[in-house]
């Protein structure tokens, strides 16, 4: 039996939409009920930043150190800051050395004496603003190491056109179409909701769960020597 030899299943918002509202059993083409639709889609987006991270959004970026600049900018789609570190280089290949940074809180950054003294930055502390701003301690001097380099867990982008596809991983199209059905009984459906959650509850948990990454494992036996007397 042949198949398709392909693997670009995707959706767009348009289909998307249709998805959510024949699982609340309604069929519409009103402009007002897309324009609903779309906007508990880029709810569903929102609420998703609230269940952990996901993979797919995460971004290595790039900032110039700058000669006794503590407090750097991170981009306006971040949502949060991962990991942190410094680095001889720009580029991501090649030579260069890179120092990881350990990551503190708000009461230990304020805690810390001498935040203007300059040298190799340490640790650093992450505002959570609407845009996440990033502190070094110490204030780097921008000699040896010349980069500050992050990993982000970005927004997922908004739905946008109607003709676009979704800014979604493809193993997360099943539990975004039942989200999406849940939000919209809400509205159009309530004796759906409580059905509609438990399948969309479902199918983000075995989304969630399948979103990590697989390392190896290693179990070192303790060693125990008791004292001779």
């Amino acid at each position: 039996m042949a198949t398709s030899g392909t693997t670009s299943f995707d959706l767009d918002i348009d289909e998307i939409i249709s998805e959510g509202y024949e699982r609340c059993g309604i069929s519409t083409n009103s402009g007002y009920d897309l324009k609903s639709a779309r906007r508990s889609l880029n709810l569903l987006f929102a609420e998703w930043g609230n269940r952990g991270i996901h993979l797919w959004k995460v971004k290595l970026n790039t900032l110039a150190l700058v000669n006794g600049t503590a407090e750097y900018a991170t981009a306006s789609n971040v949502n949060d800051v991962l990991e942190a570190f410094i680095s001889t280089s720009a580029n991501n290949t090649g030579t260069r050395t890179d120092v990881s940074l350990t990551k503190i809180d708000r009461s230990t950054y304020a805690a810390l004496p001498n935040k203007g003294s300059t040298g190799q930055p340490s640790q650093y502390y992450v505002k959570r603003e609407t845009t996440p701003k990033i502190f070094l301690y110490i204030t780097p001097d921008a000699s040896t190491y010349t980069h500050l380099k992050y990993y982000s867990v970005n927004r997922i982008e908004d739905a946008g056109a109607y003709t676009n596809e979704a800014d979604v991983a493809y193993r997360f199209l099943p539990c975004m179409c039942a989200g999406l059905g849940y939000y919209l009984a809400m509205k159009k459906a309530p004796q759906l909701v409580q059905q509609n959650k438990l399948i969309y509850e479902d199918e983000l948990k075995r989304a969630l769960d399948e979103d990590g990454q697989r390392t190896s494992t290693f179990i070192t036996p303790q060693s125990f020597y008791p004292t001779s007397v």
